[in-house]
């Protein structure tokens, strides 16, 4: 009789402490290292797709997203910072890049710069708008440290406004950029 009892109280505690754990960590109160198969949140992975897949831009659009994407400067004294494919960090040449930017900005006392976050055709719009916005801060905050003292605002326009309208790795490669627009 005293084994039964014993073995009824032992039972009870494992079970308390069963459910106490369970408990703990689904209301939070866990050390917030542990994460059940529900709270994972599973993201498609996005991968290269057929550069034929794209949908074609009308010539009349090209000319006025040509136009909307002009720098505000001469052709060829700024150049777009160009990133990996799925990153938002600056690669070698781009730092090289927003360095030799920031200097021809600081030389001509630029007032106002506008970063324009840009994605490639792959993955959703909604996806690189996100991603293009955090390639214009990515190149802000570096401009910062170097000592850009002028305004700077950020804005992405993902993959609905492209800089390059072929299909090819090329293409993509220059659509994966932070634009430099001078404001006034």
């Amino acid at each position: 009789m005293w084994a039964m009892r014993i073995v009824g109280v032992f039972s009870a505690l494992a079970l308390a402490a069963l459910l106490t754990q369970g408990c703990a960590s689904q209301s939070g109160s866990g050390t917030g290292t542990e994460q059940t198969q529900a709270e994972r949140i599973s993201e498609q992975a996005i991968t290269q797709a057929d550069a034929s897949s794209g949908s074609s831009i009308s010539p009349e659009m090209q000319s006025e997203l040509s136009a909307r994407n002009a720098t505000g400067m001469s052709a060829g004294l700024l150049m777009d910072a160009l990133f990996d494919f799925d990153r938002d960090n600056l690669r070698p040449d781009a730092l090289t890049t927003v360095e030799a930017n920031a200097k021809r900005l600081k030389e001509l006392g630029t007032a106002h710069v506008l970063l324009e976050g840009r994605g490639d055709e792959i993955g959703t719009s909604a996806y690189n708008l996100v991603l293009g916005e955090r390639r214009a801060k990515s190149v802000r905050r570096y401009l910062q440290q170097l000592g850009l003292s002028s305004d700077i605002k950020t804005t992405s326009y993902g993959k609905d406004r492209p800089l390059c309208f072929e299909h090819s790795a090329d293409c993509m490669q220059k659509n994966r950029s932070v634009h430099f627009v001078v404001k006034e």
